[in-house]
């Protein structure tokens, strides 16, 4: 990973970051050679780990912060370690299936290519996904929450993240590609989960860092104004961009 926007964030990742939807590792399951070993490469704290599990024997968990694995969650075919993505220390030919989940954007994709090649077995699963802006159940909060991204942090978020708001469509993908499913991630939070989520966005931690300045406390209050009860739990979508190909099966590089 060649920026580290997250180690300080390491508990609010932990904490408030969604995991995905069963369906997605269903169906890369599905579409794997064999269901042994998986790798989910910049796992953060296990969100892609942990749904992999359901479905493979075992799962390696690498990130390149030694602060997010230690909040790695627990589950007893997950294995956790600290590596960068060009050099996960696995064998050659000994997964099924690679992951990277939210984190393509912040990796040297050629060299993570490379690796993800050497321990894939031939017909093996290549599978990256992204989420970017969220919507909520009332139309006057998804622009409150629009503002706040788009404007509010607008200049604070890294440039790498303009790949998530292209759903990695301007990242060279050199695999022969498979038509993903539709899958859209939902979560149902109270007012303080949503804003616990944000406090994990490196937006949010140049901001504080920078200016020293809390711009969470202020979209709580506005958020609150039209919310209702705190405890009150809203439906918070996002669509998943998906890029899944094949090893064994490349396409033209570029």
């Amino acid at each position: 990973m060649r920026n580290d926007h997250f180690s300080r964030r390491a508990a609010d990742y932990a904490a408030f970051r969604p995991t995905y939807p069963p369906e997605l590792f269903a169906w890369l399951a599905r579409l794997a050679p064999a269901r042994r070993a998986a790798w989910d490469c910049a796992t953060g704290s296990g969100q892609a780990a942990i749904g992999l599990a359901d479905h493979f024997a075992h799962v390696e968990a690498t990130d390149a912060s030694a602060s997010q694995i230690a909040h790695g969650r627990p589950h007893p075919r997950v294995s956790y370690r600290q590596a960068p993505a060009e050099a996960s220390g696995l064998a050659d030919d000994s997964v099924q299936l690679v992951a990277v989940a939210q984190a393509l954007h912040w990796l040297d994709v050629d060299a993570f290519y490379a690796e993800a090649e050497r321990v894939l077995v031939p017909g093996g699963v290549l599978a990256t996904w992204s989420y970017g802006s969220a919507s909520l159940d009332d139309p006057a909060l998804s622009a409150l929450f629009a503002t706040f991204e788009h404007e509010t942090m607008g200049p604070w978020w890294p440039p790498e993240r303009r790949h998530i708001l292209e759903a990695y469509r301007t990242i060279p993908f050199p695999f022969r590609e498979v038509a993903p499913p539709a899958v859209t991630l939902r979560r149902d939070w109270t007012l303080d989960e949503l804003v616990g989520y944000v406090s994990s966005w490196s937006a949010v931690d140049r901001y504080l860092r920078e200016s020293g300045d809390d711009p969470v406390s202020e979209l709580r209050a506005r958020l609150a104004t039209r919310w209702g009860d705190p405890a009150r739990r809203r439906a918070v979508r996002w669509p998943l961009a998906l890029r899944v190909g094949l090893t064994g099966e490349r396409g033209p590089r570029g």
